[in-house]
């Protein structure tokens, strides 16, 4: 296993999260951003997985988009929920940004 399974787990993380938010209060920006960075996350593993190109790409995307919209709000408010988005964020940032540049 390679690259493949930290995309899948940010997959599940941010997805869930994403359901979670809308079941506690009803936000569908929660359920529609945390999916779909959830789908970015997930497809990028599955490329990376099948030896396809985008993979890497795909999931440092995902990471891009998760930490621009949640560390801006983890620096202001330093609430629990955009701190731990913009820990996943960064690390996800960190690894499939290490890639991307290994593979340039």
């Amino acid at each position: 296993m390679g690259l493949e399974l930290p995309a899948y787990v940010l997959a599940a993380l941010t997805a869930g999260g994403g359901i979670v938010g809308f079941v506690k209060t009803r936000s569908k920006p929660s359920i529609i951003a945390g999916v779909s960075v959830g789908l970015l996350y997930g497809l990028g593993g599955l490329r990376i997985q099948n030896a396809e190109p985008l993979g890497v790409e795909l999931a440092l995307l995902a990471s891009v988009v998760l930490g621009g919209s949640s560390i801006p709000r983890a620096l202001k408010g330093r609430k629990p929920i955009p701190v731990a988005l913009s820990a996943l964020a960064t690390y996800g940032m960190f690894v499939f940004g290490d890639e991307f540049r290994r593979g340039l």
